[in-house]
């Protein structure tokens, strides 16, 4: 808008103001709200019979409006001669005890304690932005020279970072309680040329003895219930996420988008904890959408928040395309937060989902609420702890859509990745209490789950057991031939156990950088070392060195199935120093004649994954990769030999039935069978 200062020093210079007024003429100018947005919380604050100081009255209809609602003892100032000589003269006849003059806010003529409150509308933004702020300290200090005891500074602003800190540290030194209002637009008034911003209400009250300890509040619309905060900062945090909120919003309700997955974290409104996350799926332009199938809720049952369907943009889109909505939005609950069934969560959502919905629906429009078999899903949280290296962890219990149960181990800086999975099976000591008389105590779920561990969750751990084919597992000329692995990356220890418990005379190493993770894996995912399954505790490129460096000591495979920490990088798994070639060259220096190397490689940078292929590729003659269905990863099968490309494949074929001959082997109890289908792991392998 051309009529909006182009430069902060413009905003609070009396030359400007008075070229905009000449310029606007007869209009008024509101684009901080009239008065049918601003009166409910004006006449929350300001009394009929107070006497009020208008500070930078503009050319506003406001003063006009409250003088006829009965506000007589309006006092209206500005710093512009031309605006003060046209609302007066607008007002002579209609309104002649309604006053303007012109007059510098800074340092008003007025007594001290004259006014029982002062309206501001946009002035303190105005005036913030210039010299530093100087100007705007100037003038709420004036205001608090003029107000009495208990009165109130009421301020309307677009509460900008710089502008809000400045006031409320100011009242807050004064010992003054401050409230803020956040008026949002009203649902379904939208439109392309509104104002993105919310406009803000400030409040802060005079009291005779300053308050030892500040309070701090924040509101929604006119009669929100105050949220409390203990500083400064948190205040201002939380008009930033209203900001963002409001900005959001309006981009939603203006326009769709089905190249980009927008979400926003709704948070308890008392303690602050995230409880839902929203993400905003559009349908792509062309579609065949029903006309009633404007927009719709999907719940994402809680424990299910990481599958591929719901986590990734790819997964959004197809489940948004299978539920044929012009708008769908995927809601996920959040842990450490109680819901009481889907009655409730979509109780919880109602009130606040029309803010997503689509462009021109009507704000009456029935919203259906989808979710798989009508279920919340089940989640239970069996411990937490701290990690030095990895932050806060917590290890869940989960039901899976198959109706499974599962448990996991979470890492909290990074809640949208399961670190480590393992599938829940009933214990046999738990069928022993159950039979005991009714009068013990009831069994906690937990105590009567216990680790399945010929189960593999992991797609990508499948197919790296898969791998050891290459090294003719299972095949009569390799029977009681011993098979030496390092893996780097222990997790929950599901796939050391596995080649430990059902790859015959395997001996494993695994390198495990956090000690905590390997105490995790032993208390809650049942790993237990011996003298087949070792763990050295360390950095995997350390004990490469080390053990390239010592020499005589060589494996048939190693496996690389670390995480990175560093998600800047476009790789989360492994580290790029582990992809080196100088590395994949002491790898390669430790594999025996016909040894394998194994990577589990989660690259989303397209360019990144290629330059790592090339460099493997510089180092062991044969690659073989298999990507993992409705996953980011992929598995590099990388063989020390050269091998004949037109006969590794078939070849592999026959290796894979012997090893699963192996691998199906009866043992004691029919849940120690492992469950895996090599022949399905390798099938869609690609020579690179």
């Amino acid at each position: 808008m051309s009529l909006l200062p182009r430069t902060a020093e413009e905003f609070s210079s009396a030359e400007y103001w008075e070229r905009f007024f000449k310029k606007r003429g007869e209009r008024a100018f509101e684009w901080y709200g009239d008065y049918n947005k601003l009166c409910g919380v004006l006449h929350k604050y300001i009394k009929v019979q107070d006497k009020v100081l208008v500070v930078g009255c503009g050319n506003s209809e406001l003063s006009e409006q409250l003088y006829d609602v009965g506000y007589k003892h309006l006092t209206n100032i500005d710093i512009s001669e031309t605006v003060v000589a046209h609302m007066n003269q607008r007002n002579a006849e209609r309104r002649p005890d309604l006053t303007f003059h012109q007059v510098d806010a800074t340092q008003t003529p007025y007594e001290d304690a004259s006014f029982q409150s002062a309206l501001d509308k946009g002035t303190l933004d105005a005036m913030a932005s210039e010299g530093e702020g100087s100007l705007a300290r100037r003038m709420i200090t004036e205001v608090g020279r003029i107000l009495k005891v208990g009165g109130r500074y009421v301020c309307v602003t677009l509460a900008q970072e710089a502008v809000i800190k400045l006031a409320v540290e100011h009242f807050v030194h004064m010992g003054w309680a401050v409230r803020l209002h956040c008026l949002q637009e009203e649902r379904g008034k939208e439109e392309e040329d509104t104002f993105a911003l919310p406009v803000f209400v400030l409040v802060c009250t005079k009291f005779r003895q300053p308050m030892p300890t500040p309070i701090l509040e924040m509101c929604v619309g006119d009669d929100g219930a105050p949220v409390r905060h203990t500083q400064v900062c948190e205040l201002l945090s939380a008009v930033r996420e209203y900001q963002a909120y409001s900005v959001l919003r309006k981009r939603l309700r203006t326009s769709t988008d089905p190249g980009s997955s927008l979400s926003l974290t709704l948070c308890n409104a008392k303690t602050g904890l995230p409880r839902y996350t929203l993400t905003v799926q559009d349908c792509p332009p062309g579609a065949k959408v029903p006309r009633s199938n404007q927009f719709a809720i999907f719940i994402v049952p809680r424990g299910s928040e990481t599958a591929w369907l719901y986590s990734s943009t790819e997964g959004r889109r197809q489940l948004a395309a299978s539920a044929n909505f012009r708008r769908l939005v995927i809601a996920s609950m959040h842990r450490n937060q109680e819901y009481t069934d889907m009655q409730a969560v979509q109780s919880e959502l109602s009130p606040v989902v029309m803010d997503l919905a689509p462009p021109g629906m009507p704000t009456n429009q029935q919203v259906p609420f989808l979710s798989v078999g009508g279920d919340l899903g089940w989640r239970e949280e069996v411990s937490r702890g701290v990690s030095q290296l990895s932050g806060e962890y917590c290890v869940e219990n989960v039901r899976g859509e198959d109706g499974e149960l599962y448990r996991r181990l979470v890492f909290l800086s990074n809640i949208s990745l399961v670190q480590s999975e393992s599938r829940l099976v009933p214990s046999t000591s738990s069928h022993k209490k159950k039979s005991k008389k009714k009068t013990k105590a009831a069994v906690t779920p937990s105590a009567c789950l216990s680790v399945d561990s010929g189960f593999l969750c992991c797609a990508h751990h499948e197919v790296m057991v898969a791998g050891l084919s290459m090294l003719g597992v299972g095949t009569p000329q390799n029977k009681d031939v011993p098979v030496s692995v390092l893996l780097v990356g222990l997790g929950g220890g599901g796939l050391p156990q596995f080649l430990r418990d059902f790859v015959p005379d395997a001996a494993v190493e695994v390198v495990e950088l956090d000690p905590v993770v390997l105490e995790v894996a032993k208390e809650w995912f049942g790993f237990r070392p011996d003298d087949r399954l070792t763990v050295t505790l360390g950095d995997g490129l350390e004990r490469i060195c080390f053990l390239e460096k010592e020499g005589g000591h060589l494996f048939d495979v190693i496996m690389f199935d670390v995480d990175n920490k560093d998600s800047s990088v476009g790789m989360s798994c492994p580290p790029a120093a582990f992809v080196e070639t100088g590395v994949l060259q002491k790898v390669f220096n430790l594999l025996t004649p016909r040894g394998l190397f194994i990577l589990n490689l989660v690259c989303r940078n397209p360019v990144l994954r290629k330059d790592v292929l090339e460099r493997v590729k510089s180092v062991f003659p044969t690659v073989l990769s298999r990507k993992i269905a409705e996953e980011i990863n992929e598995v590099l099968l990388c063989s020390r030999e050269e091998r004949n490309a037109a006969h590794i494949l078939p070849s592999l074929s026959q290796a894979a039935k012997n090893f699963q001959s192996m691998l199906s082997c009866d043992r004691t109890e029919p849940k120690q069978r492992p469950l895996i289908d090599i022949a399905e792991m390798i099938k869609d392998l690609k020579l690179e």
